[in-house]
C-alpha cells in the first residue's frame, strides 16, 4: 500500500512540473485544432483537437500526405497536410475568458498549385480587424513547404485589443475568419491560441537560402547594377573595325561596274 501511495505521488509531481514547465517556457495554450483532420499533439506538447467543422462547413482534405512539408519535422507534418477549405468565407470561434496577452498563430501549406497569385485571400479576427492581407502561400514560400502568420493580441475586460484598435468580444468568444476573393478558396491547415507574448512563442526555421548557379561556379549576386556582368558573347566595338573592311563592299561595287560600263561603250 505505501509502495503505490508512493508512486502515485511521484506520478503526481512529474506531471505538476512538466505543466508549470510548459507554461512557463512557452504558455497556457487555450485553444488549438487540427484543421481538415483528427486530434493531435505535436513535438511541443500541443494537443491539437479534432476539426469543430467536420460535416458542417466547408471541406476537409488529406491531398497534402502524398507530399513531405519542408521547415518542419517528420512527427509534425501532418499539420501541414491535413487542411480545410471552402468555396465561400468561413471561420472558427475561439473561447477567450481570461484578461492577458495572446498569440495566434495561424499554420499554412500549399500542397496543391504550383504557382503564385493562384490562391489569394484575407484573414480577419473579430469581425473587425484584418490581420493577414493578400495571403499568397505559394509567393511566400513555395510548394509543399510550412507558413506561419503570428498574430499577437491582448484582451482587457470583454473587449479584444489588435494594433491599437479594439472590438468586443461578444458571447466570450472571438472569431477568425478567412475571406473568399477572387482566386480560389481561402483555407486553414491548423490554428493555435495561447496566452503568451511573442518572443516566447517557438518559430519555424528561416528558408534555405538559394544560391546563383552559373556554369560550374557559386557566384555572389552584385550589389548594384554598375558591377553586374553581361551574359553572352561580347558584342564587337563598330568603331575598332579596320578602315579597309569598311571600304571592301566599295570596291567590290566599283569592280562589278567596269565590265558592265565596258559593255555598254562598245554599243
Amino acid at each position: 500500500m505505501f509502495k503505490f501511495v508512493l508512486n502515485y505521488f511521484v506520478f503526481f509531481i512529474t506531471i505538476v512540473l512538466v505543466t508549470v514547465s510548459d507554461v512557463v517556457s512557452f504558455g497556457e495554450v487555450i485553444y488549438a485544432i487540427n484543421a481538415g483532420g483528427e486530434a493531435f499533439t505535436d513535438s511541443l506538447g500541443i494537443k491539437y483537437d479534432r476539426d469543430p467543422l467536420f460535416g458542417k462547413v466547408g471541406t476537409a482534405s488529406d491531398y497534402g500526405k502524398q507530399l513531405l512539408i519542408g521547415r518542419v519535422p517528420p512527427s509534425d507534418q501532418i499539420l501541414y497536410q491535413t487542411e480545410r477549405y471552402h468555396h465561400s468565407t468561413f471561420g472558427y470561434d475561439i473561447p477567450i475568458n481570461d484578461d492577458g496577452e495572446y498569440v495566434m498563430v495561424l499554420k499554412f501549406c500549399e500542397v496543391y498549385f504550383n504557382s503564385p497569385n493562384m490562391k489569394v485571400f484575407d484573414i480577419v479576427l473579430n469581425g473587425d480587424h484584418t490581420i493577414v492581407t493578400d495571403l499568397d502561400i505559394y509567393d511566400r514560400v513555395g510548394r509543399g513547404v510550412a507558413h506561419d502568420e503570428y498574430v499577437t493580441f491582448s484582451v482587457n475586460r470583454g473587449r479584444l485589443y489588435y494594433n491599437e484598435e479594439e472590438s468586443d468580444i461578444r458571447g466570450g468568444k472571438i472569431r477568425v475568419e478567412f475571406i473568399k476573393g477572387y482566386r480560389d478558396n481561402p483555407k486553414i491547415n491548423a490554428i493555435y491560441v495561447a496566452k503568451t507574448k511573442i518572443e516566447d512563442v517557438p518559430k519555424l526555421p528561416p528558408l534555405p537560402e538559394v544560391e546563383e548557379w552559373k556554369g560550374d561556379e557559386v557566384e555572389e549576386r552584385p550589389s548594384s547594377g554598375k558591377n553586374r556582368r553581361a551574359s553572352g558573347p561580347r558584342t564587337p566595338d563598330p568603331y575598332s573595325v579596320e578602315d579597309s573592311s569598311i571600304m571592301l563592299p566599295v570596291f567590290v561595287a566599283i569592280g562589278a561596274f567596269i565590265p558592265l560600263l565596258f559593255c555598254l561603250c562598245k554599243l
